[in-house]
């Protein structure tokens, strides 16, 4: 599973660039605000999802473009391609070798798996940012689960809203998106289960070194009893609290340093990185076994808060692995362990140097 080619038009700070990535090491070196992590956000894009930053639309066009942006790449023999037009700067577009396709059909083709400094703060940010961690990894696993997502939080959105209205909202029709949210609900529940058992089993056989081990759980929602039930009951208490309480949307991962028996919460900052590194590998292989083929993975400023020794392993680890790897940095050195073959690339402005 690798790019190919890679296009971004009228991107971020990026007018037209245009890369041929190799198929293991890509590293982009430049300045800060040179567009490096534009790059990779590009990428991401390129998955179901809002990509590594989480951005509305407009916000990835370029400033003094025409309002809408583009994003292309080539895997094996299929073009994907994602954007948005000047005229409808919120719609995002998706076509899959020229045919339009919904967004949730990308996970098909590609996986995408990124580690980022904002990501440093993962295991003491809001539940929030670990579920979509979680919901990451679970759809390189099963590319479905991006429907079952889409579909369950449309239909909580709508019973919010009816729960807002001033006057009593139709009962049947309340009833049929909570039945829709159980259902979908019980497959988002079934797929993070089966993930974090699949992890757990890997990290179990792990060494420790150079990165700690995490042990991984679920917190924060009990799946028993019927939840479509669940949901009719507590209208009025969701109605008073302007959201819905119950339901999968409310899980949390709950992660552990192994040989501390301490909450990743509570453990150090270089602790905290190993322990995202140890999880973001372990499932890179997993997905590698599930779908025949290794994720991509965005290591953006890779080097920070590593040092010389887990640097080292870190590279090796990913040397040995396989697949295509994309890293950022500022300064070319940092990346000298690597190989004859990495591709290295300079930016300057959104250009390539």
């Amino acid at each position: 599973m690798a790019l190919t080619r890679l296009t971004l038009t009228d991107f971020r700070n990026h007018a037209d660039t245009r890369l041929s990535p190799g198929a293991g090491f890509n590293v982009l070196v430049g300045e800060n605000g040179s567009g490096k992590t534009n790059v990779l956000e590009a990428i991401s894009m390129l998955v179901p999802g809002r990509g590594l930053r989480g951005a509305a639309m407009p916000e990835m066009a370029r400033q003094d473009g025409p309002g809408g942006f583009g994003v292309s790449g080539r895997i094996d023999e299929s073009e994907l391609s994602t954007g948005a037009l000047a005229g409808a700067p919120e719609r995002r577009v998706v076509r899959i070798n020229g045919a339009t396709r919904p967004a949730t059909a990308l996970g098909e083709y590609l996986s995408v798996m990124w580690i980022t400094p904002a990501m440093d703060r993962l295991w003491t940010d809001p539940a929030s940012e670990r579920r979509r961690f979680l919901d990451r990894m679970v759809l390189a696993v099963e590319p479905g689960h991006a429907r079952h997502a889409s579909r369950y939080d449309a239909a909580m959105r709508q019973r919010n809203r009816l729960l807002a209205q001033d006057e009593p909202a139709d009962a049947h029709w309340l009833t049929a998106l909570e039945t829709q949210m159980a259902e979908h609900g019980a497959e988002l529940h079934r797929a993070r289960v089966a993930l974090v058992e699949a992890l757990g089993e890997r990290l179990a056989g792990a060494d420790d070194a150079p990165f700690a081990r995490p042990v991984l759980a679920l917190a924060g929602y009990d799946p028993a009893g019927d939840l479509a039930a669940l949901l009719g009951q507590s209208r009025a208490r969701d109605a008073a609290a302007g959201r819905t309480l119950t339901g999968p949307h409310r899980i949390d991962l709950a992660v552990t340093h192994a040989a501390k028996a301490q909450p990743a919460a509570s453990c150090s900052t270089g602790e905290q990185k190993a322990l995202l590194f140890a999880t973001v590998l372990a499932h890179a292989a997993l997905v590698a076994d599930r779908r025949g083929q290794r994720p991509l993975l965005l290591l953006d400023e890779v080097t920070a808060h590593l040092d010389l020794r887990r640097r080292e392993a870190l590279f090796a680890h990913l040397a040995a692995a396989g697949g295509q790897v994309w890293m950022t940095g500022t300064e070319a050195e940092l990346f000298n362990g690597l190989g004859s073959d990495t591709a290295r690339f300079r930016l300057e402005g959104g250009l390539l140097a």
